[in-house]
């Protein structure tokens, strides 16, 4: 028998997800975020969930490839642009939209002999930082591809820091600020626009554009920390489910795990779940984290490892060895699960493990 642990991918609730964000986008062209292998999710199966999108969004030409090979026809954004002159022959051949964020990808526009221009994405630095071309430098870049026989459509692109913070909220690189930094580079530039993440796109639907990208939402977490994933609408995709393989009953004072960190305050049963950190659960769960065992959440009791976690069962009098676990999924929110440690859902279902047996359910 293999090992009772599996991730169930529920493309039903991506496909319905999808139709939420573009109820969200009224009429913008949406773009599925597919980097990551979809979050976790396989590129595969997110292609098929995703169906109806207008165009998918990832990072690496091999992935586009697949995509193509796979049947997919519609749009395509490399969300990183080229890294090498040479992969333009690549993306004029699989008739992608190339984000330009630098000079040198410019250059390399510049110096390509592509059988057909390309259609581009100018990523413009409103306040993010990390990708694009501040106020400095996009006058001039907008210039040289607006001239390139080698470009084709060009849209304005930018990425918001703080999407996620309310309206009105004061700090740097705040959503205002960054449209402000937008209108003040590009006010008289026709070019179309593609503005909201998942976080702009749910929360705040000032913000315009012809195109946005949803990505996190498409998966069924939550865009922020203070509205929860029901609260958006969206549902979970992803569901890590495991079984006990193990019972042990502590009389009080005993411990369990490594580093002895959990000691039982009175007689109690403890659970062990085929589940440790090397299936891509946190490490740095804290006792307390939420798992759902028969169908009744119960604590986590002990410190991670490789391959088990320890659960209290008190609450569960009836659970034995077999008793159906989930991790995060439908009934343990893994936005849940990843603010316990520290982290993000993003994190979580990317962490996901190869040695993992995946199945899908529709």
């Amino acid at each position: 028998m293999p090992r009772p642990i599996s991730a169930v991918i529920d493309l039903a609730a991506m496909r319905r997800n999808l139709a939420l964000a573009r109820r969200h986008a009224r009429g913008r062209l949406v773009w599925a975020v597919v980097k990551a292998n979809a979050y976790g999710h396989g590129l595969g199966r997110a292609q098929r969930a995703f169906a109806e999108a207008d165009g998918l969004a990832l990072l690496d030409l091999d992935d586009a490839q697949l995509a193509r090979d796979a049947g997919w026809t519609k749009s395509i954004l490399l969300l990183e642009g080229c890294f090498e002159g040479r992969d333009l022959d690549a993306v004029s051949a699989l008739k992608l939209t190339a984000v330009v964020h630098e000079e040198e990808q410019i250059a390399m526009l510049e110096r390509a002999r592509v059988p057909a221009p390309i259609e581009i994405y100018l990523k413009l630095n409103t306040g993010m930082n990390r990708l694009g071309f501040d106020e400095r430098a996009a006058a001039s870049a907008y210039r040289r591809v607006r001239i390139c026989p080698n470009v084709a459509q060009i849209t304005l692109m930018i990425h918001f820091a703080n999407a996620d913070r309310a309206a009105g909220a004061t700090g740097p690189a705040e959503v205002e600020d960054q449209l402000g930094v937008l209108e003040r580079i590009a006010s008289d530039w026709p070019e179309p626009r593609s503005l909201a993440n998942s976080a702009a796109l749910f929360l705040r639907p000032e913000v315009g554009g012809e195109s946005v990208r949803p990505g996190i939402a498409l998966y069924g977490a939550s865009t922020d920390e203070g509205h929860s994933a029901a609260a958006l609408g969206v549902q979970a995709a992803m569901a890590l489910k495991s079984s006990l393989v193990a019972v042990q009953t502590l009389v009080a004072g005993q411990s369990v795990g490594y580093g002895s960190r959990f000691a039982a305050p009175r007689a109690m049963r403890i659970g062990v779940v085929a589940c440790g950190y090397a299936d891509g659960y946190p490490r740095n769960a804290p006792d307390g984290t939420p798992v759902l065992v028969d169908g009744v959440r119960v604590p986590m009791a002990g410190r991670v490892s490789m391959d088990m976690i320890t659960v209290d069962l008190t609450a569960a009098p009836t659970a034995a060895v077999g008793s159906d676990v989930e991790l995060w999924g439908a009934n343990i929110p893994i936005d849940e699960v990843a603010h316990l440690c520290g982290t993000v859902g993003y994190e979580l279902m990317c962490a996901l493990a190869p040695r993992v047996p995946v199945t899908e359910v529709d």
